[in-house]
């Protein structure tokens, strides 16, 4: 069958996520391809996107897409996301750039062992509190020390803006029913959320094998965005806020403003690395795409291979 457009990239020539821009929210468009890139059309004209720049796609209410459009991001590891308006709620997501199990393996294999999930629990805090050894807290102390941590966070901020601050306020089926600054912050996690998620699956991480939240298909997700609440996405939040004049949709201005806070890879390239540490893997663990066959005895063996009944030969 002959070849439509642009070939398929093989998976070592697609950009890595560290080198890939952080995401892209679009609604009420229509989404076409041509060639290595997909073209976004809306009343205001066309552009077009090279996908395998882009490290997740957010598509969002009134969005129309071609499956030749879906083939080109499924083709270049881009985590598409079907979401709600504004980002709030996640509806569905695509495949992972990165096609080994080694890191999903790992992350299982800690998880399911008390003594390694508190370990690998205890190094998340740990990022919190670099001054302060908690390797001998139990994990209610660490969780008084982050809920201290996080409202002398709240109060800096409201000290430092200006923003009035009483306490976190979230509806998700009434968003306008908050306060400016809570509107602010979740906008501003849900972005956060959105690229951690994009990480943890495109290196083929378990969003939902999470070490200190449980319980849910986002558990992961949740602990790996707490790691940078504080210098990324509640910073942005006050400032939005504070900056905010006359009927300005808040929502859109702190996307913009997380957007443009990840724009330079520098936080992408810093999740990918805290993961991989957090989890003890290195890049040589990762083959790039490599299916076996497991055994017990002898370890992992090759795929493809037609092998004969042993059984048969002990009769």
């Amino acid at each position: 069958m002959k070849q439509i457009g642009a070939e398929k990239a093989k998976l070592t020539e697609l950009s890595r996520v560290s080198d890939r821009i952080s995401f892209l929210y679009v609604e009420h468009v229509k989404i076409n391809r041509r060639d290595s890139a997909i073209l976004i059309v809306d009343q205001d004209g066309t552009i077009a996107v090279p996908v395998a720049i882009l490290s997740v796609l957010m598509l969002g209410p009134g969005v129309d897409v071609t499956h030749r459009a879906m083939e080109l991001m499924g083709d270049s590891g881009v985590s598409v996301l079907w979401v709600g308006e504004r980002g709030v709620r996640q509806y569905a997501h695509g495949r992972a750039l990165n096609h080994s199990s080694a890191l999903l393996e790992r992350q299982a294999k800690l998880v399911s062992n008390v003594r390694s999930r508190i370990a690998v629990a205890r190094k998340m805090y740990q990022y919190r509190f670099p001054t302060e050894d908690v390797s001998k807290l139990t994990m209610q102390e660490l969780r008084g020390k982050e809920g201290v941590r996080v409202r002398r966070i709240y109060r800096k901020q409201s000290e430092l803006t200006g923003v009035e601050w009483s306490r976190r306020e979230y509806n998700p089926d009434n968003f306008e029913a908050s306060s400016p600054i809570n509107q602010a912050l979740t906008a501003a996690h849900q972005a956060l959320y959105g690229l951690c998620y994009s990480v943890i699956s495109s290196l083929g991480a378990s969003p939902g094998l999470g070490f200190i939240h449980t319980g849910h298909d986002l558990s992961f997700v949740y602990d790996f965005a707490d790691l940078y609440k504080a210098d990324i996405s509640i910073p942005i939040a006050f400032e939005v806020t504070a900056s905010i004049t006359g009927e300005e949709d808040i929502s859109q201005k702190t996307r913009q403003a997380m957007r443009d806070k990840f724009k330079d890879g520098k936080v992408l390239k810093l999740m990918v690395h805290d993961l991989k540490e957090l989890l003890g893997i290195d890049e040589e663990d990762m083959p790039v795409d490599i299916l076996n066959l497991w055994d017990d005895k002898l370890g992992l063996q090759k795929m493809g291979v037609q092998y004969r009944d042993l059984t048969e030969d002990e009769h």
